[in-house]
């Protein structure tokens, strides 16, 4: 009989801390701070007119970030943002891969507190990038009272355009990358189980090998998912950040 022992929710996301509280989690965000300066002052000192390795990567990063996230939402106004915006990515991106690394296999944005940060560094950004370019009361008049709304209705549209602005960008930002990532976490542990219990069992010419290609189709998808994260993450607080600096769009 096939028995499957699933590990409890707080085995996969709670680790024990060592010496001054630092644990995996830590360990996997000093991983991604580190590759993303790997990158850009080894690969960003390189000058060589057909670029290779580390400066390639570089190259190619600031590229993806300025056209297919800058551009698409702020446009040339916010070349400014391009050195934060890309770092952002990066550094989502390698905390997130840690998940199908062999011996590490956990995402670090699967815990909320990190995910939380990075929207408030993002809310504080669009927040400020708001009332420096409109003024504080044109800022918040434009976040709070959008153009044409019947007077009858305007205290309750009010009231929800404040709550969204100020309260459920930020949450909701943080939510989806933490979210998603905890979700493939659980799925990749699920069929992890269920490949090992299946192999315990006794190895079967269907039931094993199916287990095992889903496991591997699953790693290859949460590498995607990964980088849709990390890219999600970043284009949205450009959409915001492009909100303030535009109003009128």
């Amino acid at each position: 009989m096939l028995a499957l022992e699933f590990p409890p929710i707080s085995h996969l996301i709670v680790w024990g801390s060592g010496g001054g509280g630092f644990n995996k989690v830590a360990a996997i965000y000093i991983f991604a701070a580190a590759m993303t300066l790997l990158i850009f002052v080894v690969g960003g000192a390189q000058q060589k007119l057909v670029p290779t390795g580390l400066q390639n990567v570089a190259e190619v990063g600031v590229d993806f970030v300025r056209n297919q996230v800058v551009m698409q939402t702020m446009g040339t106004d916010g070349i400014r943002f391009l050195p934060y915006l890309t770092c952002l990515f990066f550094f989502i991106f390698f905390s997130n891969i840690t998940e199908v690394i062999p011996f590490v296999q956990f995402p670090a944005n699967s815990r909320m507190a990190m995910p939380m940060v990075f929207a408030l560094i993002t809310w504080v950004l669009y927040n400020v990038v708001g009332i420096l370019k409109q003024g504080p009361l044109h800022y918040f008049k434009n976040s709070t009272i959008p153009p044409g709304v019947p007077k009858a209705i305007l205290p309750l549209v009010f009231i929800i355009e404040l709550v969204s602005h100020f309260l459920v960008k930020p949450f909701s930002l943080a939510v989806r990358l933490f979210a998603n990532m905890l979700a493939g976490h659980l799925i990749l542990v699920t069929f992890g189980v269920i490949c090992a219990a299946t192999w315990a069992a006794g190895p079967s010419l269907i039931i094993t090998p199916f287990s095992f290609a889903m496991l591997v189709a699953m790693t290859g998808f949460e590498v995607l998912v990964g980088f849709l994260q990390a890219f999600i993450f970043t284009i949205l607080t450009a959409v915001y950040i492009g909100s303030t600096l535009h109003p009128e769009h």
